[in-house]
């Protein structure tokens, strides 16, 4: 978008502000952090950590309205489900009980709900949780893209994993991992939408993710955990360094992306960091915990090609910095604008 378009709009919403990066974070802050003020939204998590009584909880909560519905690895019944509990599941809790609301465009077949809400049904089963409520209403064709989900979750939060949804307890030295290739989610959906002739053999990774931390936090010091989605990597590594006195650098060789990927970055003009993912986390560890933490992910099915991919540092407080394989440097921010929309 031009920038003259941007001042002539700015007064309403664009598909910029659903992108995950710098434009939701301001509308989150500018409209919906300012009006429902407390202490608990204020803290900008995945999941807002409630205390009840001795105990803490996770709740969380998301709406999907990806196009296609159906994709290759995936619809958008096991991205609701997956993407619910992994927002639990990187916050340190265990998810336990996910609610579904549905809204259907009137003339959207029956047959393909119920392949939806079976994978909805498969992908809680994998994950152990139970949906026990919901919702759906019906709108007149055209008053809703064929179908959109909304699912909320909760999970039980031990104390000493209070930290990891913040990153409060981050230092220098600390270990930067990822569990795997980024971008396929991104690209199995670009591929599947009908006006691009481009033909791809990837497939999205949309997965639950709990029982792969639940395997990766077992005797090791976790600081942070976030899943991968709008906004890409990039994006959450630069709110991680945002206004504290520590920075990030992250070596482009070892940060995993499919050549396939690669190549259809090329042709489109994306960056793998910023692409969305569905069954992808972003870790940062306690300097003696990394090769456990890695040893453990790549012993788990959704973790196989995982890696360490940069480190906390002093240097260039506020400010994530790649390095190139050529050598050179690079500040990675938050996106800016929206790269793909309808990708969750």
């Amino acid at each position: 978008m031009r920038i003259l378009d941007f001042l002539v709009m700015k007064d309403k919403i664009l598909l910029g502000h659903g992108s995950g990066g710098k434009m939701s974070a301001d509308l989150i802050k500018n409209i919906f952090v300012k009006n429902f003020s407390n202490s608990v939204i204020e803290a900008l998590t995945d999941s807002a950590i409630l205390s009840v009584g001795t105990s803490s909880l996770a709740f969380t909560t998301d709406s999907y309205v990806v196009d296609p519905v159906f994709f290759p690895g995936g619809n958008i019944g096991k991205l609701a489900v997956c993407g619910t509990v992994n927002d639990l599941a990187v916050s340190g809790a265990e998810p336990l009980y996910l609610s579904a609301s549905f809204i259907i465009e009137e003339g959207f077949l029956i047959k393909d709900l119920e392949t939806i809400v079976l994978s909805m049904k498969d992908e809680a089963c994998e994950a152990g949780v139970s949906i026990v409520t919901g919702d759906t209403k019906v709108v007149k064709k055209r008053q809703c893209d064929k179908l959109f989900i909304t699912t909320s979750g909760i999970g039980i939060l031990e104390p000493k994993n209070d930290h990891i949804a913040t990153g409060s307890t981050i230092k220098a030295g600390d270990k930067i991992i990822v569990n795997g290739y980024l971008g396929d989610h991104s690209a199995a959906v670009l591929m599947a939408r009908n006006e691009l002739n481009v033909q791809s053999s990837v497939i999205s990774d949309v997965a639950p993710l709990n029982g792969l931390i639940k395997n990766a936090m077992a005797g090791n010091t976790i600081r942070f955990m976030r899943d991968i989605t709008r906004g890409g990597l990039a994006t959450i590594l630069a709110e991680i360094v945002e206004n504290h006195n520590f920075g990030i650098r992250i070596y482009e060789e070892h940060v995993p992306v499919r050549q396939e990927v690669k190549g259809l970055c090329e042709i489109f003009g994306f960056d793998p960091l910023y692409m969305a993912n569905e069954g992808k986390l972003v870790a940062v560890v306690s300097p003696d915990s990394a090769e456990s933490v890695l040893k453990k992910m790549r012993n788990h099915k959704y973790g196989k090609h995982a890696a360490i991919i940069g480190e906390i540092t002093k240097n260039h407080p506020g400010k994530t910095v790649m390095e190139s394989i050529i050598g050179g440097n690079r500040i990675i921010d938050k996106l800016a604008g929206e790269q793909l929309p309808r990708i969750c």
